[in-house]
């Protein structure tokens, strides 16, 4: 979810990793740390150590030369820039060069990068990461320790002195060992679980109160918008990403569903037109499937800044021309605020007026 294209192997294989989100959209409370949202900010008592995706984390001081691996992800570097917490980053892989909300484009861009490089599986390799002597990195998945992608794995890391980080809701994510709370975890990632990491940032940082005001403003829009659809007839929504193709074996558009997407169309006042699929849904969707497929309301995801998402639309209606959506024209455009991460307000924002424009 670069600008750059994906090598096809790594992404295709983190995307059937977020398809594993499709057995649900509950809200059940990240198990892979202590932080829960119901803790009262504080300042954090070092030292601070806890269990992430298995493995011990300890901080005797807030970390200040973090490393923030790809993983396909803008969420976690976005969480950052969200709490002030830029002047930590000591390098920034992280960047889709477009975004729900403007501004973010401009701030990952301005962030340090060291000329790290990515290797044939999309993430920095071992040696660059252990030369640029972090003493934190923080990825996405598990997947971003792995030494058969020639990544640093988290033990290399922590006999150097380096702390690092899984976003807690994806340690099953790339992990063969995954625990069944792990897995639970992944399984029901929602918003509440992009609110989560941010919370836990907080407390890593000592910047708790930030966080409990960032993610009590970003609760209150959803919130809000849920209270405006509230008792309204949920319409159906298909979320696709054109440029994500590469990702089903039929070449059509990632169509996404399950966890956080269900999510984020749910708190906007719609239903996944594929809610309750299969974890394989994105990568075997075929073409008579999707033509047969309920969608009121259309959404094309953006990946890369090149992308034209009014084109991909009208293509997409004269392909699938019985969808309800197709005769009305009813489209809405998102791109990072799909995923985990600070940006869910934004695109549940935009869904809703969508889905709700007809009343």
């Amino acid at each position: 979810m670069l600008v750059r294209r994906p090598n096809l192997t790594a992404l295709c294989a983190f995307t059937a990793a977020l398809a594993l989100t499709a057995a649900g959209c509950g809200k059940a409370p990240d198990r892979s740390t202590s932080v829960t949202r119901e803790a009262a900010p504080g300042r954090t008592a070092y030292p601070l150590t806890f269990d992430n995706c298995g493995q011990k984390v300890g901080f005797t001081r807030p970390p200040s030369r973090v490393l923030i691996l790809n993983g396909t992800s803008v969420g976690e570097v976005e969480s950052f820039i969200m709490l002030g917490l830029t002047g930590r980053i000591l390098a920034n892989v992280q960047h889709y060069g477009v975004s729900d909300d403007p501004s973010m484009v401009a701030a990952i861009k301005a962030l340090p990068t060291r000329g790290l490089t990515t290797n044939k599986n999309f993430d920095v390799p071992a040696e660059q990461v252990l030369a640029a002597k972090p003493d934190l990195v923080v990825s996405t998945w598990s997947g971003g320790f792995d030494a058969r992608n020639g990544f640093a794995t988290r033990e290399q890391l922590a006999a150097a002195g380096i702390n690092s980080l899984v976003n807690p809701v994806n340690c099953a994510m790339g992990k063969p060992n995954a625990s069944s709370a792990e897995k639970e975890a992944l399984r029901h990632a929602s918003i509440e679980s992009s609110f989560q990491f941010m919370t836990l940032l907080g407390r890593i940082f000592d910047v708790q109160v930030k966080a409990a005001q960032v993610v009590a403003g970003l609760r209150a829009r959803v919130r809000a918008v849920q209270a405006k659809a509230a008792g309204a007839p949920p319409r159906k929504v298909l979320i696709a990403y054109p440029g994500m193709s590469m990702m089903n074996a039929n070449g059509l558009p990632a169509v996404m569903t399950g966890g956080i997407y269900d999510d984020v169309i749910k708190a906007a006042g719609g239903q996944n037109s594929f809610a309750g699929r299969g974890e394989d849904t994105t990568r075997t969707l075929n073409a008579e499937q999707l033509a047969a497929a309920q969608v009121d309301v259309l959404v094309v995801g953006v990946f890369t800044p090149d992308e034209k998402p009014a084109e991909e639309a009208r293509r997409l209606f004269a392909a699938y021309p019985q969808w309800q959506a197709s005769k009305t024209g009813t489209y809405a455009v998102v791109s990072d605020g799909a995923y985990l991460g600070p940006m869910n307000a934004w695109a549940v924002e935009k869904l809703a007026k969508v889905i709700h424009s007809d009343g």
